[in-house]
């Protein structure tokens, strides 16, 4: 059998650093766990636009749909502000995104017990936090037309549609719900049912669809209320499952209960393709961070850890994953810190390559 592929996009800003150090793991775990993987890369956002006049060239979205797995790094920067909406660096990423039709965004929220203090948070409020939201990825506000501004009378309009279909809608919760049987069975719908009629939908065809995972425990929250509970008793939730707009701003409110941006993973995962495998994409959460790129400080962990997420739903690989996951959290327990992670109690300061050799050490030990 062939090596499963992977396509990896660094991107812009510190993407092509913390990449970098996702690479040597790669490279670990086919020298010594007998995972090689055929790595190919290319280039998205900023990067690309200089190279091609636009942030995804048509090759590089035909390769992505034929490769086992994306991972990318991040995209955008100051550099790109003034250019057309059309061609800005994040439009490779939702091009991607959409084109793949990988409608089910997971994004982990797992507080580590040596990063509890650097919560916002009281530490009996977040130690121990393992939450998952699942974001609707491919349709809502962020897609729907019609959208653009327009000049009505005096004065210009900005438009942009909600809109979801029934099966936009269960496909996404379905996927929640595969989850959600294999955690703790409990799965918080969130929508705005109160003021939207797509949250109706919304409400309406989660319910329909819950009626089929009978032992899954099925509640439905207001995404606002959702938002203030997620801030005063965050692990009252394990899986929560929410539309595109409400997905980014509670993963972003969550991603900061557990202390740093640069910790957290997520999945971006399609229907199956022929292999049984489902299309995905696998990114960091945090953005290119601009301001620090190139000098050694950024945190490779959130990457390092989408490649964790790779490992299990997409090569079936959970024992793998795991042990990658207990070699980041072992050096971190040692108390070694990039610079997003340097609070006031100190610890012992790495850089980007500092940290992956750290965990590279790891890995060594887990042998």
């Amino acid at each position: 059998m062939p090596n499963p592929s992977l396509l990896i996009l660094p991107g812009d800003g510190i993407g092509p650093e913390v990449m970098a150090e996702v690479r040597r793991i790669i490279d670990w775990f086919g020298a010594n766990r007998g995972l090689a993987f055929d790595v190919s890369e290319d280039l998205v956002g900023g990067c690309a636009y200089d190279a091609h006049g636009t942030p995804l060239h048509d090759d590089t979205m035909a390769r992505a749909q034929e490769v086992d797995a994306v991972l990318l790094g991040a995209v955008g920067g100051p550099k790109y502000d003034d250019l057309d909406f059309s061609v800005k660096p994040e439009r490779g990423l939702l091009r991607l995104r959409k084109e793949m039709d990988l409608f089910s965004n997971l994004r982990p929220a797992q507080c580590f017990d040596a990063l509890a203090d650097f919560s916002s948070l009281k530490k009996n409020v977040v130690a121990g936090l393992d939450i998952m939201i699942v974001r609707e990825l491919t349709s809502g506000v962020y897609f729907g037309e019609p959208r653009g501004i327009f000049k009505e009378g005096n004065e210009r309009v900005g438009i942009n549609t909600q809109r979801y279909t029934e099966s936009e809608i269960a496909r996404v919760a379905r996927s929640a719900f595969d989850l959600a049987m294999k955690r703790g069975k409990k799965l918080c719908s969130m929508e705005k049912a109160n003021v939207m009629e797509s949250g109706i939908l919304w409400r309406d065809v989660v319910t329909e669809v819950g009626r089929d995972y009978p032992e899954v425990e099925l509640s439905h929250m207001y995404a606002d209320a959702g938002a203030m509970q997620l801030t005063r008793w965050p692990k009252q939730f394990d899986v929560i499952v929410t539309d595109n707009l409400f997905g980014d701003l509670l993963s972003d409110l969550a991603a900061m209960l557990t202390g740093s941006l640069g910790m957290l993973p997520s999945a971006s995962l399609g229907a199956p393709m022929a292999n049984g495998r489902p299309k995905a994409l696998y990114e960091p959460v945090h953005g290119s961070a601009p301001d620090i790129a190139g000098q050694g400080k950024a945190n490779p962990i959130a990457c390092i850890l989408s490649f964790a997420m790779a490992l299990r739903y997409s090569f079936d690989q959970g024992g793998e994953a795991a042990r990658l996951e207990a070699a980041v959290e072992r050096v971190l327990a040692d108390g070694l810190r990039t610079a997003d992670l340097m609070g006031p109690d100190g610890g012992t300061p790495v850089s980007t390559s500092g940290m992956g050799d750290a965990i590279l050490a790891a890995l060594d030990a887990s042998q």
